[in-house]
């Protein structure tokens, strides 16, 4: 098993995100590279500059060198920035980074809480 951490960004620093992010912040196996959200009040960037953590109202300054990301976290539940993500990805030629979608973060604090969470995301848009 590699001993190199987990570099994540995490798109969305809204509710939906910060249970995880906080989560992640704890874990010593995992390197945060950034998080993005329009708003920079999202209480996830909050938490990430308490972290000293590169924060961006434009999740585009977080891909310029996508190919460093192991995982790529998206809690916004918008079928755009989705899809914007992978198009990025696609373009680039990235084909190491994961996008990891918001069911399956929701699924992770649903088991961290032992019961379900609600999330915004469809999967009819998966």
């Amino acid at each position: 098993m590699s001993s190199n951490p987990f570099k994540i960004v995490v798109i969305g620093g809204g509710n939906a995100g910060l249970e995880l992010l906080d989560r992640l912040f704890k874990a010593d196996f995992v390197e945060i590279l950034g998080v993005a959200d329009t708003n920079p009040q999202a209480p996830g960037i909050l938490l990430a500059k308490e972290h000293n953590i590169p924060v961006t109202t434009n999740m585009n300054d977080l891909l310029e060198d996508s190919s460093q990301i192991d995982i790529l976290i998206d809690v916004t539940g918008i079928k755009e920035v989705r899809d914007s993500l992978r198009h990025h990805m696609q373009e680039s030629g990235n084909h190491h980074t994961v996008i990891m979608h918001e069911r399956i973060s929701a699924l992770l604090i649903s088991l961290f809480n032992g019961m379900m969470v609600p999330t915004k995301a469809s999967d009819e848009f998966y």
